[in-house]
């Protein structure tokens, strides 16, 4: 889920937009000045007070990163299309035609089998009754983008292989915040070098997928890694609250049910209503009447708004966002993401 701009946000650009034209006089516009700063570390004087950049860009932080990305991404692509061009161009069998050079020896004989659009389908929970013949086509079309991608890969690491490429481009750097983990639930390691701090929201689809992604990472690191679940149940989300109580509430019954619940709750997110959770609750082996003292009391709500305080503080803006060791991932992003970054802190 995207955060929108703020509405002073829009009205800033709408006024600007529109103080490009169909203005009457100089000046009944905002006067700026362009000059060179006193130093690095301001951004503007405004009545005579300096403004620094972290006064000027605090809490924008992940959309400058996002924006940074693109643009590196934008580069990188480009950078990659020359070396695919620079090695196809060396290459004896290249006769001048880039696209005949990449079907007759990168990419020759990929198909897609019928047997791979139904598991495609299956993975992605499509209805089979969705299924039809122009699905289908277009399925094996993106499998066979896919398939050619990979070719292409396999293709470059072989030539790369004895003649590296070097690449001189900065990834921007991530934002980094001071998320402390307090009492928190967690899986993995208590003392990890790792800690991943998840703000989610048990109502929200994307955030079922990162539940998903951190059952995987601590599969794969056990306790180097440390996972930590924080509240942030979205307003337009009429369960979420309450189903965040409702697992606090299942950990306070009884020691390590939290997971318990926070699995339940993600795997049929239909069923988030009062009903549904203390049906989910007698599944994991509460007891109704317990449960459903600790639920009406509300005695947790305090605690899902303090997780909630703290993640805007942070920068939170919507869910599923993550930060590990600090530094932020907004959503569901692939697993392989996560992993970048864990393994690079530890290798430190």
């Amino acid at each position: 889920m995207k955060s929108q701009l703020k509405p002073l946000a829009v009205l800033l650009i709408a006024v600007t937009i529109f103080g490009l034209s169909c203005t009457k006089e100089a000046d009944s516009k905002p006067q700026f000045i362009f000059k060179p700063g006193p130093n690095n570390e301001t951004a503007a004087k405004i009545n005579g007070e300096m403004i620094s950049y972290d006064q000027l860009l605090t809490g924008l932080e992940n959309d400058i990163y996002e924006a940074q990305m693109k643009v590196y991404e934008i580069k990188m692509n480009a950078l990659r299309g020359l070396v695919i061009k620079k090695f196809m161009e060396a290459d004896p069998k290249y006769k001048g035609d880039a696209d005949n050079f990449l079907q007759e020896n990168i990419a020759n004989n990929i198909k897609v089998s019928d047997k791979e659009v139904d598991k495609f389908a299956s993975e992605r929970k499509i209805p089979k009754q969705n299924l039809n013949a122009q699905l289908k086509e277009r399925i094996k079309d993106f499998l066979k983008k896919e398939k050619t991608q990979e070719a292409i890969d396999q293709w470059l690491a072989t030539k790369t292989k004895d003649k590296p490429v070097e690449v001189y481009l900065n990834e921007p750097k991530r934002p980094v915040k001071d998320v402390q983990v307090g009492d928190a639930p967690y899986m993995g390691g208590s003392d990890a070098t790792v800690t991943v701090v998840e703000f989610s929201d048990f109502q929200c689809p994307f955030c079922q997928r990162g539940a998903e992604i951190m059952t995987q990472l601590k599969k794969d690191y056990g306790k180097k890694v440390k996972i930590a679940f924080k509240h942030f149940p979205l307003p337009f989300h009429n369960h979420a609250k309450k189903a965040a109580e409702a697992a606090m509430c299942a950990e306070e019954l009884k020691k390590g049910h939290f997971w318990k619940m926070h699995d339940k709750m993600f795997a049929d997110q239909s069923g988030l209503d009062t009903n549904g959770l203390v049906a989910k609750a007698k599944e994991i082996g509460l007891k109704e009447a317990d449960f459903k003292k600790c639920l009406e009391s509300g005695k947790f709500a305090a605690a899902v708004s303090k997780d909630m305080e703290q993640g805007k503080t942070v920068g939170v803006k919507s869910t599923p966002t993550f930060f590990v060791n600090g530094q932020l991932v907004n959503g569901a992003q692939p697993v392989e993401v996560f992993k970048k970054i864990i393994d690079a802190e530890l290798a430190k």
